[in-house]
């Protein structure tokens, strides 16, 4: 369980939040929700302890662990991926350690009925015990089976893991925490580094996940599968709806919408009354019913209606300028970096006006064939090139990583604002929700939202006629993301859309191009016609055929038996040293009670005679009972 009690945060003198209350179940699933800046990474970071509140206090069940990941890290990898994954069984590490230490110290002893051999062999069996149950024996093959889940191949075992990007480092530190096995999961947006298909691997997981998870997710699918309760953080306070987020929706709509009802109606209700006291006032016949009028007003409850945050931000792309009506084209391109071909023999062309989505698996070419489109990287092999009179707007993957820390969010815009433009820094700022106050801090204490709300305003500071995106929605709220999407269902130009968002890429695109085995492959329609042709459910299937999806699913599944098995064995572990604990008070009460009974037999001219047998016979059933309770004691301890 999981409860936090009059939690107070403040943060350059307002608060982010005051006094917010709320329990959770050891084996509930909870979706936070709210605005960015609300206030979510934060509750996640207190939940860990990892940041203390500035008032209230929080508790978390007797023995449980947190396992916490942040939207971003910051760590200089020296390990392989493997190496780095494994250490999350640094308890079971130690125990092994121990386990063999006390094996080796035994097998020299002789002395096997002393009390020293004893408590060392008690303690070898305690710790083989915790090792068999927290999954020692299968350590590596776990590792390997979480790693191919998340993305990784068996030829990225061994490499370093600091040659991989943020992202993939980012998966690397959630298999950690799933090997870890918590009894509390805290994962902050961990959607935004994994493709579709890790994704939905990353759903089962957590679907059959035993314990308790709060998650922070802007993925409307992935909460609707995974959460079953929603706390929504907002004005500094929560509102709490026993459902997924789709649920969530319609509830809050419902709610507000009937407080605003009932709202209305008191108001019309009081309008009448007040009337009534206004006209018959100083009338000596109606001073009855005035008075009761006037009482009826002071004890009547006033409705209020729910706060909700309206707050959105609002903007259209510049108008288009106009271009050939070849886009881009290449002829058997071949991209890559170094020693790896990421792409080879790519024919590919794109029409003005063409709304194209990429879709496939981390690392099969999306954001390569992006960045030679932008010009960022130098072909290989074959040609790639743009269109007459082509200009692109780029937002990179990482678009948001790239602004300078220690500018201004002002300075950061203008620092590419010219001609017109520059008038209209702080109204395009306003748009993108940064207040007057918002406008002088520096990029590097903005959210991870706060940045990718920055990075886009600088897109709306020239005109384009090519608009390319990838992940543009990382870290971007529910309401951001939507308006995003209605901003680009109004562009003119040309799109090219990288995504793992499956809601926010419906409807958006005309043609989904795959990628797969350094090939592209071209369907017409948006996302889901693009499942629909497939013959897919889900877009996890890519790349993925049925022995795999079997594989997978046999390894959701032995992951659910593990857990609970461990927990079963736990929980017989708890009841069997309730029970040892309950024998040794009883044990000891009953050699209290010997004792005392030794006393006065020792001086049996205090009694008559025949009284002597009554307290041999107590003497004798007092020294049954502790033997037997002895042995049940000692039964137990085996």
């Amino acid at each position: 369980m999981i409860s936090l009690h009059k939690i107070s945060v403040n943060f350059t003198g307002d608060d982010l939040f005051k006094d917010l209350s709320f329990v959770v179940g050891d084996k509930e699933r909870v979706g936070l929700v709210g605005k960015n800046g609300a206030g979510k990474s934060t509750l996640l970071k207190i939940i860990h302890r990892e940041l203390l509140p500035e008032t209230g206090t929080i508790t978390l069940t007797a023995g449980f662990r947190t396992g916490y990941l942040p939207q971003e890290i910051a760590e200089d990898y020296t390990t392989t991926v493997k190496a780095e994954t494994m250490k999350a069984f640094e308890e079971l590490k130690s125990l092994e350690s121990k386990i063999n230490h006390l094996t080796t110290m035994l097998t020299d002893r002789k002395d096997f009925h002393t009390n020293t051999y004893i408590d060392m062999a008690q303690q070898l069996a305690d710790a083989t015990d915790r090792f068999h149950r927290l999954g020692g024996h299968t350590m590596e093959g776990d590792t390997e089976k979480v790693l191919c889940g998340l993305g990784f191949k068996p030829a990225d075992f061994s490499r370093p893991l600091s040659e991989f990007s943020s992202g993939w480092q980012m998966r690397v530190n959630l298999a950690k925490i799933l090997l870890q096995q918590p009894e509390i999961i805290l994962l902050d947006e961990p959607t935004n580094h994994l493709d579709i298909e890790s994704i939905q691997w990353l759903e089962d997981y957590l679907a059959n996940f035993g314990g308790c998870l709060i998650l922070v997710s802007h993925d409307r699918a992935f909460l609707d599968r995974v959460t079953t309760r929603t706390i929504e953080i907002t004005f500094g306070t929560i509102q709490d709806y026993k459902c997924n987020y789709s649920g969530y929706v319609e509830q809050r709509l419902a709610r507000v919408e009937s407080q605003q009802n009932a709202y209305e109606n008191q108001q019309k209700q009081i309008a009448d009354i007040e009337r009534f006291i206004e006209r018959f006032r100083y009338k000596a016949t109606k001073a009855k019913q005035v008075q009761s009028r006037v009482k009826l007003l002071d004890k009547m409850e006033k409705i209020e209606v729910e706060n909700v945050d309206t707050s959105s931000i609002h903007f259209r792309f510049p108008p288009a300028p106009h271009s050939g009506k070849i886009t881009v084209a290449s002829e058997q391109l071949t991209l890559g970096y170094g020693n790896l071909t990421v792409l080879k023999d790519i024919d590919f062309q794109l029409e003005r006006g063409e709304r194209v989505a990429f879709v496939g698996r981390n690392g099969e070419g999306k954001s390569t064939l992006v960045k030679a489109i932008a010009g960022e990287l130098v072909p290989r092999n074959g040609t790639i090139c743009s269109g007459h009179q082509v200009v692109i707007g780029y937002y990179a993957q990482n678009q948001a990583l790239l602004l300078d820390p220690n500018k201004t969010v002002i300075e950061t815009i203008d620092e590419v604002a010219v001609g017109d433009t520059r008038p209209k820094i702080r109204s395009i700022l306003g748009s993108f929700l940064f207040s007057t106050e918002d406008i002088e801090k520096k990029v590097k204490v903005l959210s991870g939202g706060e940045k990718s709300r920055l990075a886009l305003a600088k897109l709306l500071l020239s005109p384009f006629n090519l608009l390319i995106l990838d992940e543009p929605t990382n870290h971007l709220d529910m309401s951001s993301k939507d308006v995003l999407k209605n901003a680009l269902l109004q562009y003119e130009g040309t799109l090219v859309l990288v995504s793992h968002d499956r809601d926010f890429l419906q409807g958006l695109t005309q043609k989904v191009i795959e990628f797969k085995d350094q090939h592209i492959k071209t369907y017409l329609g948006d996302v889901y016609d693009f499942l629909e042709k497939k013959k897919m459910n889900t877009l996890h299937e890519l790349q993925q055929g049925e022995h795999d999806n079997g594989l997978s699913n046999k390894i959701v599944s032995l992951q659910k038996e593990t857990w609970e098995k461990r927990k079963e064995e736990e929980a017989r572990a708890r009841k069997t040293q309730n029970k040892i604990n309950k024998l040794e008070k009883e044990i000891t009460g009953l050699q209290q009670q010997l004792q005392d009974l030794e006393k006065r037999m020792s001086y049996p001219e205090h009694y008559e005679e025949s009284g002597m047998g009554g307290i041999f016979e107590q003497y004798e059933a007092l020294k049954q009972a502790i033997a037997d309770k002895e042995d049940e004691w000692l039964l137990l301890l085996n």
